[in-house]
């Protein structure tokens, strides 16, 4: 019988099981030992493994992911946790200038094996400054991974490989994925960088959803099924490293293709996938492509204007029609719902 987790406990889970195989692992981070433990993902930490390896830290984020930094110089494996990745801002320099490019300038005798955990995406009330999906900014750098899974299968054998990498890690998680359940199995395993999974097959056109939007897609493959439109859905599970091979196979195959992310387009990682994908198959066959994000302004806060500014399986399933029948038929898939945006009941 398969044995169901949440998201969130899947990545309690991994940290649990890498701190007691690896004396070295710490985990940090401002609300880490709050009774609501960051959605529940470290959650009994500091009972087990007490104050010496789990702390809350100061409001001071560049300062903290300068300790972050130091640790790891020193042998340690920080885990950063951030409540949300707009903080990350703040510490752009320790994570650009110093964790990014100390293993390269050093000619590999030193090395930065940080993760630094943050949370994404939608919720009532989080506003401009937080709730901001600003993975495409980390994308861009050498020297920094960039991992974003949607299931908690993926969640707990990605973040330990992430905790096992020699190179820092940016680890993000998307609030409305914390409450997800699926299948995860005991004991260790990874989860390779750099492999994106295919979630579901088709022959018509493919979807590429990125973080919480692979369920997004999901929900929009099935919204098309009576349509008589056959949709492929790919997660990339990473973004840096990126598999596009995944994705050009399956483009190969349907010759059109739409990227949704949550966060902005421009710029960003629906832009990179796009490129790398024209690029492959340039001059091989005609492609059609489309990527779906953020509407382009401030992340608002109230709930109305939210659900005009994010991407829904409603709207990524009316574009694979267009994009499937040319434009030339009206049509109006059925409104689906998603559960965990009604459920959710706060941001931490």
């Amino acid at each position: 019988m398969e044995r169901l987790l949440t998201y969130a406990e899947a990545i309690r889970e991994a940290t649990w099981l890498e701190m007691e195989r690896d004396p070295s692992v710490i985990v940090f981070g401002l609300g880490v030992d709050d009774h609501k433990a960051i959605f529940g993902t470290t959650k009994g930490l500091i009972d087990h493994f007490g104050p010496d390896r789990v702390s809350d830290t100061p409001l001071a984020e560049e300062a903290m992911t300068g300790v972050a930094v130091g640790a790891a110089l020193a042998g340690m494996r920080p885990i950063h946790v951030h409540a949300r990745f707009d903080y990350l801002l703040v510490a752009m320099n320790q994570l650009v200038n110093v964790a990014a490019k100390t293993r390269y300038m050093s000619a590999g005798a030193l090395r930065v094996p940080i993760v630094v955990r943050a949370t994404i995406g939608r919720s009532w009330g989080q506003g401009p400054t937080h709730s901001q999906g600003l993975h495409g900014l980390f994308m861009h750098v050498p020297g920094l991974k960039v991992a974003a899974p949607s299931s908690p299968h993926d969640a707990k054998g990605l973040l330990i490989e992430s905790i096992r990498d020699d190179n820092p890690v940016i680890f993000v998680e998307h609030r409305m994925l914390h409450s997800q359940k699926g299948p995860v199995p005991e004991g260790d395993y990874t989860v390779p960088f750099g492999k994106a999974r295919v979630l579901a097959r088709g022959s018509d056109v493919t979807l590429v959803g990125i973080s919480y939007m692979a369920l997004e897609c999901l929900r929009a493959q099935k919204a098309l099924e009576p349509a008589g439109i056959s949709a492929e859905v790919i997660d990339p599970v990473s973004l840096a490293p990126l598999d596009v091979d995944t994705i050009v196979e399956s483009v190969g195959k349907t010759g059109r293709l739409i990227v949704v992310d949550t966060a902005w387009t421009s710029c960003g990682a629906t832009a990179e996938i796009l490129a790398q994908v024209a690029e492959r198959l340039a001059g091989t066959r005609s492609v059609h492509v489309h990527r779906m994000g953020h509407a382009p302004v401030s992340c608002p806060t109230t709930q109305n204007l939210q659900n005009l500014f994010y991407p829904t399986p409603h709207q990524i399933a009316a574009q694979a029609y267009r994009l499937v029948r040319g434009g030339h038929e009206a049509w109006m898939p059925p409104a689906v719902e998603a559960p965990e945006i009604a459920a959710f009941r706060g941001p931490f």
